[in-house]
């Protein structure tokens, strides 16, 4: 039967749980299997702890929790898609009761719970890089000003290196920050012109004029459409795309609509149709800082082996998001953007097609883009050991040998 720490109050006092539920006031009941505790919680502080029975508590909020959920997120190294709390209620093993609102206000905080209940270790604190002497990146950075689907749009743009165009395409809610690395990293820039824009609205993009009178909803005939006026700014022949998550998702429709004008397309956590199993409406809530709610909300999609600095700096990008991008881009992701029935028209012998999958990623999950390669005839899939949902950003030399041999097969198949 699982087990309370006796140092559960002084463990929850810790900074690096502490400042996530400084406003966390509530009567938690917490059930995992058939036993159950009531947790008073002041701005984080366990004030008391009671063990059940109870025959009709009253709580604020309920999480319960399966006896095998639990056990297999104890277990030392959990297995991928158990390994987190979102992912426990991916699997149905997980329901959360009462105050939702509040439980997705102090996401970071449940998450950080979990853990000291399981007797997980404690994670490293990240290591702080030494620079030695300063250094300038060979990242140049600049902003076109371009109509996008008949708007003006001020765009920010970074490129790197030479030799066959790379597009970049970061995540939901994030920005090109995310291919740092790969932007750093002379073994593809020595070989292919790599670009990465942020998309209007996120990063250092600007929305059009008018987006305060607008509820902002990513649409796949809006995003495949930016994709293709980018690259025409920027003079981008038959480019590679690349990208990640919704980027992943989207250069299957960019290879049904324009195989022609591409030279291939890679789909990292890519996958045809993943559905809604979260809430999107905690991402964009007046009582719920939304900065906070977004980054913890994909906390749990970076392998757990990813370095902690990697995975706090992932997480920061989604910390800056602009209210309601992240839900914005969701209804792409979640809602409208269900690719399954053009995969069909990919012609691989005009447009190459590679995905390349995580395996500790929930949201597009590695049976999830399995069934989109068998539907594709002749693209490519790989399974990633110990990645997660944002591989270039969370763990650069963890990706690189996988993604290398790809690039190549595009470079040589011009």
């Amino acid at each position: 039967m699982p087990k309370i720490p006796d140092d559960l109050a002084s463990r929850l006092a810790e900074p690096a749980i502490a400042r996530h539920g400084r406003h966390l006031t509530a009567d938690l009941l917490l059930a995992i299997g058939e036993a159950n505790w009531l947790l008073s919680l002041h701005d984080g502080r366990l004030a008391a702890l009671r063990p059940g029975p109870f025959l009709m508590p009253r709580s604020t909020l309920a999480l319960r929790i399966t006896e095998e959920g639990f056990a297999r997120f104890a277990a030392p190294e959990p297995q991928p898609g158990w390994h987190d709390l979102l992912a426990l209620r991916r699997q149905g093993a997980l329901m959360v009761e009462g105050d939702t609102d509040l439980f997705f206000a102090h996401l970071l905080w449940f998450k950080g719970l979990l853990p000291l209940l399981a007797g997980h270790p404690a994670p490293a604190a990240a290591e702080a890089p030494t620079f030695g002497d300063v250094t300038v990146e060979p990242i140049t950075g600049r902003y076109l000003r371009l109509d996008i689907a008949g708007r003006p749009h001020r765009l920010y743009v970074e490129e790197a290196g030479s030799g066959l165009p790379l597009l970049l395409l970061h995540t939901a809610g994030s920005d090109g920050r995310q291919w740092r690395d790969l932007l750093n990293d002379p073994d593809v820039t020595s070989r292919f012109r790599c670009t990465a824009f942020d998309m209007p609205r996120h990063g250092k993009s600007s929305p059009p004029p008018g987006w305060e009178r607008e509820d902002y909803r990513l649409t796949t005939a809006a995003y495949t459409g930016l994709v293709m006026t980018v690259a025409a700014a920027l003079g981008l022949e038959r480019p590679v795309v690349m990208g990640c998550s919704i980027g992943g998702r989207i250069v299957l429709d960019l290879a049904a609509e324009h195989p022609d004008a591409l030279g291939g397309v890679i789909g990292l956590q890519g996958s045809a149709f993943t559905g809604r199993y979260y809430e999107l409406d905690a991402l964009h809530h007046p009582h719920i800082h939304g900065g906070e709610a977004c980054a913890a909300m994909v906390s749990g999609l970076v392998g757990p082996a990813s370095p902690e600095a990697e995975k706090w700096e992932t997480l920061w990008h989604y910390a800056q998001g602009g209210p309601g991008i992240f839900r914005g881009d969701l209804h792409f992701y979640a809602e409208e953007g269900d690719l399954r029935p053009k995969l069909a028209r990919i012609d691989t012998g005009r447009c190459p097609v590679a995905l390349l999958t995580g395996e500790y990623d929930y949201s597009c999950r590695p049976e999830d883009s399995r069934a989109t390669a068998a539907a594709i005839p002749g693209a490519t899939l790989t399974i990633m050991p110990g990645l997660g949902h944002f591989p270039m950003s969370e763990n650069w030399p963890a990706l690189k040998p996988h993604l290398l041999p790809v690039l190549e097969r595009m470079r040589q198949g011009r």
